[in-house]
């Protein structure tokens, strides 16, 4: 496995060019939707975000992943042991309610199991970085307009993970996902815990809100993709959370033949 720190550097690159170009369709042009064939809503921000993602991922010798070009085959990715994993626009729907709570997300995954992840805010210009060894932080890339940035600079601007601990304990939720068994765990949890503080957020912000401190749990019994929650689980697990199926102690693994995930709580 090549350096992590070197790969991290590749993913925060990566993540800053899509986020670059996410927002030049965000601020400049009409947003046209699409509907693919899950029915999901597809943007030209989608396909924007992740040819420039690619022009980095590509000069690595790892394979990719991504959401937008995901029609590879199991047969082909069973004899990946790393791996590249994106989300070029992780909250479309957020995106088209225009909201800011969508987000650029690139992982890399060993044996099925994320060694670092990156998650970038494009509108607010945060970012969340993690890796095997260097640990889990929060920084905003806001005053850097380009990418000649150093990890070096953005770690010395940077929090480790996590900032601080909620005073209440706090359960945060998916702003398009309530299901009915949220709503029970939910219930669940007051029972055990009294008051109960619960927040809304979009996209892989859940995650990272748990990573930060900021929530205490985040229960998710819904469907998510494995580039929905890739970037999330290395930065949660290296803040030092955990991210395993919702009815056992077995962490959320990749590049499975189903890329679909179990539910799953973090916390």
């Amino acid at each position: 496995m090549k350096d992590l720190k070197s790969n991290l550097f590749t993913a925060v690159q990566a993540a800053l060019a899509g986020g670059a170009a996410i927002m030049h369709v965000y601020n400049n042009e009409e947003t046209k939707v699409v509907l693919k064939d899950d029915k999901s809503p597809l943007t030209q921000a989608d396909q924007a975000s992740n040819a420039a993602i690619m022009r980095f991922l590509e000069q690595t010798d790892v394979p990719v992943l991504s959401e937008e070009g995901k029609a590879i085959t199991y047969e082909e990715r069973k004899h990946w042991s790393e791996l590249w994993i994106v989300d070029p626009l992780d909250g479309t729907k957020e995106f088209i309610k225009r909201n800011g709570e969508f987000t650029v997300n690139v992982a890399l995954v060993h044996n099925g199991a994320p060694v670092l992840g990156v998650i970038y805010v494009p509108v607010t210009g945060e970012m969340y970085l993690a890796a095997e060894g260097i640990g889990a932080y929060k920084t905003n890339c806001a005053w850097t307009s380009n990418l000649s940035v150093s990890l070096d600079e953005l770690l010395a601007k940077a929090n480790k993970l996590p900032e601080s601990k909620t005073s209440s304990y706090t359960i945060v939720g998916s702003r398009s996902h309530m299901t009915p068994e949220t709503e029970a765990y939910i219930q669940q949890v007051e029972n055990e815990h009294g008051e109960v503080q619960i927040i809304s957020k979009g996209s892989s912000l859940k995650i990272c809100m748990v990573a930060e401190g900021r929530a205490d749990v985040y229960p998710r019994f819904a469907p998510t993709m494995e580039w929905d929650t890739a970037a999330g689980h290395a930065i949660a697990k290296y803040a030092g959370f955990e991210m395993k199926h919702h009815n056992s102690d077995v962490p959320l693994s990749y590049n499975k033949e189903d890329l679909l995930n179990p539910w799953f709580i973090v916390k």
